[in-house]
């Protein structure tokens, strides 16, 4: 599988049964392969600026704060940012640390700006694992997409 439509339809499927409020959910491999395959996609990292400094960066993304750092408190500009650097009709493919801000930030671009949104399952960094560790479970980064330090 690795059409753009068979990839949408996968993602759209199981933002249904998930009952996600904008397009749909994709894992790492597949937001990557509609990020490449999908014309004036947008790949958007939804971190923090400490989070692209110390853990790494996509080469390519959108990058706007969710929440700010220091004090993880919302980005009241978030979605005027996204209007100044995104076409209005591109593609989305939203990504944070895990998974639940990029929910976040794909629900308020679907609520408020009506652009075709997905969230990137796993995040960048992915689950934790047994010993509260990020980055040995799922993710962008162990799936050996593009990323840099």
């Amino acid at each position: 599988m690795g059409k753009l439509t068979d990839l949408l339809q996968l993602a759209q499927e199981r933002g249904r049964e998930l009952g996600l409020p904008y397009a749909g959910a994709l894992t790492p491999q597949e937001a990557f392969k509609v990020w490449r395959l999908a014309p004036g996609a947008r790949l958007l990292d939804v971190r923090t600026r400490a989070e692209w400094d110390w853990v790494g960066r996509i080469p390519g993304a959108v990058e706007i704060e969710w929440l700010s750092y220091p004090g993880n408190k919302p980005n009241a500009h978030f979605l005027a940012q996204l209007k100044q650097q995104v076409d209005r009709e591109a593609l989305l493919l939203a990504i944070c640390r895990s998974g639940v801000r990029s929910h976040h930030a794909a629900t308020a671009v679907n609520e408020n700006l009506q652009m075709t949104c997905y969230n990137v399952l796993e995040g960048f960094e992915g689950d934790k694992d047994a010993e509260g560790q990020r980055g040995k479970v799922g993710g962008w980064r162990l799936a050996g997409l593009p990323w840099q330090s």
